[in-house]
């Protein structure tokens, strides 16, 4: 893998596209860091080495270009203090303002460029686009995995321009490394555990888990699909009807490849989606007409956590229920104590980005696992089996 380790960076400007998508507040706080974290690394080698930096990122997703709440301009002062040096800022990202900065930038200087989106070009993957991004830079580096499922014109485009100078940033090859380690070396028992809301979300994933898991473990919404493809009553529970059938062909299909499915026994009900509903624990087969399933039962805790502790691999991809609520949210942190448990007992234990790594944020435990990974759909993708654009445009 080309990775940053294999250049010094001395005297180099380098583009590098880092996911600095992060939540803000009401006032443009930064309410959660890990992506900028994320780049750290890649940023500090390329500036130790004394190259100069050019960043380039999206934040949100504006729909009718340059949009004051979604620039980048609000990261600047908080993205200066975590790199301990005045961060320059290029209020836009292929205009005069940019191209400018980017030449006089001394070495270990550090530009952000406005968000890439306020450029229809760049979700398009525009060439034209990208060539302009290109020309601002001696070197490319991709830093973004949370991007690397996208053809943009900033994740895989632009690399074209550098036939002879692309890398992959630290966090690019630690998310490929660690996404290798659990699909094509896992010490056995290997457990997967999914969840989320829809079966349609995952199916690919759950199809290519089936030729490599000994556990699959399945709740939150998607739980219900499969309840009720077996015959089960969910009261007003989310289901998608159209994937009963299917549903029972992923059951049919682990039963003939020696898969074990670990469904919810029983659940925790409310009567309205909030968290102040009434509530009542049931069996997931048996849930009440009016009455709707928001997280796993004490039982099924027990049962998940039991089947985690005993594996040396684990994969988790989705909450067991409406962790967001309070009320509902034990479920959800059980599966998280039993990952860190098995992780302390020598497992190794990947989260694969999105609820699932709020999830174990919200419970401070983030440091408690393996690896926490920065790209949702990305390592979805990945594990599906699917070549991402932003990892064959650096390996091409």
């Amino acid at each position: 893998m080309k990775t940053v380790d294999s250049f010094n960076f001395s005297g180099k400007k380098v583009l590098i596209r880092v996911d600095f998508n992060v939540p803000l507040d009401e006032n443009f706080n930064v309410t959660d860091d890990n992506r900028i974290q994320g780049a750290l690394p890649t940023i500090t080698k390329i500036l130790n080495d004394g190259g100069s930096l050019i960043l380039m990122s999206h934040l949100g997703r504006p729909k009718e270009g340059p949009t004051a709440t979604y620039s980048l301009k609000h990261i600047v002062a908080y993205l200066s203090k975590v790199l301990n040096r005045p961060v320059l800022f290029a209020n836009d990202c292929i205009g005069a303002s940019a191209v400018e900065q980017a030449a006089k930038l001394q070495p270990r200087q550090v530009l952000l460029l406005e968000n890439l989106r306020f450029y229809k070009e760049e979700e398009k993957g525009d060439v034209a686009f990208a060539e302009k991004l290109a020309a601002l830079g001696d070197v490319y580096v991709n830093d973004a995995f949370g991007t690397a499922h996208r053809t943009h014109a900033s994740t895989s485009i632009i690399a074209q321009f550098f036939p002879y100078a692309k890398y992959f940033g630290y966090l690019m090859a630690a998310e490929l490394e660690n996404a290798e380690k659990v699909l094509n070396n896992p010490e056995r028992p290997f457990t997967a555990i999914m969840g989320g809301a829809k079966v349609s979300d995952k199916i690919l994933l759950i199809e290519q888990l089936l030729n490599k898991v000994d556990h699959l473990i399945i709740g939150g919404g998607m739980a219900y699909t499969f309840v009720k493809a077996q015959g089960g009553h969910i009261g007003t529970s989310i289901c998608e009807d159209d994937k009963l059938d299917l549903a029972n062909l992923l059951l049919k299909k682990a039963v003939e490849k020696g898969v074990k499915i670990h469904l919810p026994v029983d659940t925790l009900v409310a009567d309205t989606f909030s968290n102040e509903a009434a509530t009542q624990v049931c069996e997931t087969a048996a849930i009440p007409t009016d009455w709707m399933g928001l997280d796993i039962g004490p039982k099924t805790a027990e049962h998940f956590a039991a089947v985690i502790k005993h594996s040396k691999t684990l994969l988790w991809n989705g909450p067991m229920g409406v962790f967001e609520f309070e009320t509902f949210e034990k479920g959800t942190k059980a599966v998280a104590l039993a990952v860190v448990e098995a992780t302390k007992a020598g497992a190794f234990s990947l989260i694969g980005g999105g609820d699932s790594a709020a999830a174990v944020s919200k419970f401070k435990l983030t440091e408690e696992v393996s690896y926490v990974s920065t790209g949702g759909g990305a390592l979805l993708e990945y594990m599906e089996g699917k070549e991402l654009p932003g990892v064959k445009a650096i390996n091409s």
